[in-house]
């Protein structure tokens, strides 16, 4: 047998592997969402195509009361991830030395840490903390009232996925801000431009494609989260944690409808995103060619 020929084999042995495990990964997926329109009672037992389960899971209050938390700690999350993340962003790109590499590491760590430990990591420093500053307040509290506790709830859950999403933040702002044209911004400081005005006028528009993408990673993967919140939510009930508590008796139609809806709010997010990137991408890869192209003429004119 040829080498072709067996070149043409392996080739098609990994296509067909390929296939089985995107079957795999997706079937169950679109499965869900198929049996969330089930007109019947059961998950499984599909009996014709309706959306009585969607209208049921959004007139739950317990749904949305679970979706309201989620979409308040997303937002809150993305804004503040992406405001730490591209002011360190910034800052790194402009640090040298040995310093810059065990930061850049810590970055990189806070993105490689299994979830499961950033939650237990953030509980117990969150309850050390509060049991610390709650002995404060009551000290300091004037007699004769009860004093406020901190607790867990809402804002911990936006600390937790704020450590971690801001480092998504950075990577992304930091991939773009090294293809950044560098030539504009000595420019505008030359023509007399004042710092502020620089990041505003110059930098800012070419950082605003990683810095929107960020964002939206960052709401994704706070929306989507359950490991971390599951630690630190307290009483208050997100999204993830809502299904979770409910199928554990059993899943229904109107899980299906909500975690299709969670499915459709990733997959544009997600989409976006991407999209966003991939324009990023490009404009860096002419900017460089660009860059290049003068040097590339006086070496071959040299």
């Amino acid at each position: 047998m040829s080498r072709r020929a067996e070149r043409t084999r392996a080739d098609r042995a990994l296509a067909g592997y390929a296939g089985l495990v995107y079957l795999f990964l997706y079937v169950p997926i679109v499965t869900v969402v198929v049996l969330s329109f089930n007109a019947g009672m059961h998950a499984t037992d599909l009996r014709g195509f309706s959306l009585r389960w969607y209208g049921e899971a959004w007139s739950d209050p317990f749904v949305t009361e679970a979706l309201r938390n989620s979409l308040e700690i997303a937002t809150t999350t993305a804004i503040l991830a992406t405001t730490f993340g591209t002011m360190a962003a910034l800052a790194l790109n402009r640090m040298r030395g040995p310093l810059r590499s065990v930061l850049d590491a810590l970055v990189y760590a806070a993105i490689m840490v299994p979830g499961i430990v950033i939650g237990i990591a953030t509980l117990v420093f969150v309850v050390l903390a509060f049991d610390w500053l709650n002995g404060w307040i009551a000290y300091l509290w004037p007699a004769g009232s009860t004093p406020p506790a901190l607790s867990l709830g809402k804002p911990t859950v936006v600390a937790a996925h704020t450590l971690f999403t801001m480092a998504i933040v950075t990577v992304l702002v930091r991939a773009r801000a090294a293809g950044m044209d560098r030539s504009l911004i000595e420019a505008s400081g030359d023509l007399g431009a004042t710092p502020w005005g620089t990041f505003r006028q110059v930098t800012f528009p070419q950082l605003f494609p990683a810095i929107l993408a960020g964002f939206l990673l960052a709401f994704t993967f706070s929306f989507d989260d359950f490991i971390i919140a599951l630690f630190v939510a307290g009483p208050d009930n997100t999204l993830p944690l809502y299904v979770f508590s409910s199928i554990r008796r059993g899943v229904t139609p109107k899980i299906n409808a909500i975690a299709s809806v969670m499915l459709g709010v990733t997959l544009t997010f997600l989409f976006v995103a991407q999209i966003l990137l991939r324009r990023t991408a490009r404009r860096s890869g002419r900017a460089a060619d660009e860059a290049a192209g003068p040097e590339s003429a006086l070496g071959e004119a040299a």
